[in-house]
Order: C-alpha cells, then structure tokens, then sequence
C-alpha cells in the first residue's frame, strides 16, 4: 500500500524525535568505560600565559619513585608571586621541617581526601582516574584509595554550602567534547596540589575536562581565592587512557605506617560514628 503524506510526516516527525533524543548522548564526550580509566603522568603543566602553579624549587629538583635519579620529597618554590605572605611563611616552615627530615604529606601518601584541584594530581603518574556518567550526575573516582568525586550536572549550586573535602561540584557539557565543572564549599584541610599549597574556604575552581583524542583528555583548570592568593591563577592536566581493565579494590589506609621511625603517619578516622 502506498505511504499517504500524513503518514510519511509522522514518519519523518518520529525521526526527528529520534534524532533529536540520540542527540545528547552522542554530544557529550565519552570519558566512562568498564575496561579503561584516566592516567595523568605529571603535576600541574604551566597554562598558556598568565600565573601558573607552583612547582618545585630549582635548587631542591624533584625526582618522582620509579624514574631516573634518586628519589626526592617535594620542596615548593615559594618565590611563585601568587601566593600571600601568609602561604608564604607557612610553606617555607614546612620546607625546613621536610629539608631536615619530616615525611613530606602528600593527601596520597597518607590517605587523606585530596579535595579540588588536588584531584587532579592525586597520585599522580600511578593512579587512575574512572568516570561514570549518568543524565544528572558525573562520578570521578581515583582507584588510589577510591577518592570519589560528585558533579551534579545542569543544577546551579545550593542557596548555602556547608565547606566539605570535596566541596560541592556542579557542571555542564559543552561543544560535545567538553565537560566543565564548577566547585566551592571546599574546607581548608586540604593543599591544591602536591606541594602543600594551603587555601582558604573563598576557594573556588572552574576545570574544563576537553578530549583532545580518542585517548587523551586536557584539563584546564583556573584557581581563584583572595583568602590565599594575591590573582586568580590558572594550570592544566593531561590524562592518557589507561587500559589496565576494571576498577579493583586498592587498600590505602590500612597500609597506611612507617614501621622505621616515631612518626607514625596518622591514619584517617571519622570524628563521629555514622550511625
């Protein structure tokens, strides 16, 4: 029988509708999988142009586990013009106590939430980094110690935020390829990077998560709090995909002990039973 005109419309209405639902699934970038994760192989990379992070004193290089050389405890730089007198005096107390022997805290090696941006360099160059994605909700986990991220996708952020290790993290897709995510409420106990940089509650952190490649995906990320900065400063990630399979169980805190030396490291507990 032949198609009537109402019935070809219907048929082509039914398409678009199709089309039209297929749409925001195929304009987003694909950054979850069951069989592959996210490895991110440095600290943060210097943006562009304008203030960048801080990074480790020239006189004090570092030298990661596993590479070349003698492996070293971080030393910052504290002469990077972002940082406020305040930051300044208590990372440059730190960098004596580590130069004459103090275990140098890295949220990794002693367990602790690594809040945002310190995320992004979590266990940086061993650890990965897996997502989940869901029409309201992105999940970012970090098999180190399974450091779980929440972004709450096309929400504005709470009338009140209560300050928490990670904050309260809202985002969108942009230009199928991108996924931006805004963060504030962050408390104050955690450092933006590896170095010890300390922050203030004002923190707040704007990350573009754009694929650049079917395996690689750049992080911009821009940093802004006039509690502990003297300008808005920015960095950026690149993470490559990592096939090393399924998400596994990774015991981090329960290892957490250094057996040779009085300084126990503490390990994490929770200040009121949760039920």
């Amino acid at each position: 029988m032949r198609s009537t005109p109402y019935a070809a419309l219907i048929g082509a209405a039914l398409i678009l509708v199709a089309a039209a639902d297929a749409q925001p699934r195929a304009a987003i970038p694909q950054l979850e999988s069951t069989q592959f994760g996210w490895l991110a192989d440095t600290e943060f990379l210097p943006p562009a142009s304008g203030p960048g992070p801080v990074t480790f004193d020239r006189t004090h290089p570092y030298v990661r586990n596993n590479t070349s050389g003698q492996p070293t405890f971080r030393i910052a730089d504290t002469t990077n013009p972002i940082l406020q007198p305040w930051v300044v005096e208590r990372m440059n107390n730190d960098n004596r106590e580590v130069l004459a022997g103090k275990f140098a805290f890295t949220a990794r090696s002693s367990c602790w939430p690594a809040g945002v941006p310190g995320f992004l360099v979590f266990g940086c160059g061993a650890r990965t980094v897996y997502f989940v994605q869901t029409a309201g909700e992105v999940l970012m986990i970090n098999n180190g110690d399974q450091q779980v991220r929440h972004v709450y996708l096309n929400v504005p952020h709470s009338a009140r935020v209560m300050p928490s290790w990670y904050g309260e993290s809202v985002g969108h897709y942009e230009n199928g390829d991108t996924l931006v995510v805004d963060t504030i409420g962050l408390n104050d106990r955690t450092y933006v990077d590896n170095y010890r940089t300390p922050h203030s509650t004002r923190l707040h952190v704007i990350e573009r998560w754009r694929m650049t490649g079917a395996k690689t995906v750049e992080v911009s990320v821009s940093v802004d709090d006039d509690g502990a900065f003297t300008v808005p400063w920015s960095a950026r990630q690149v993470y490559h995909r990592s096939d090393e399979g399924p998400l596994v169980e990774m015991v981090c805190a329960e290892n957490n002990a250094n057996y040779f030396n009085r300084d126990i490291v503490p390990v994490p507990a929770a200040a009121v039973s949760d039920f």
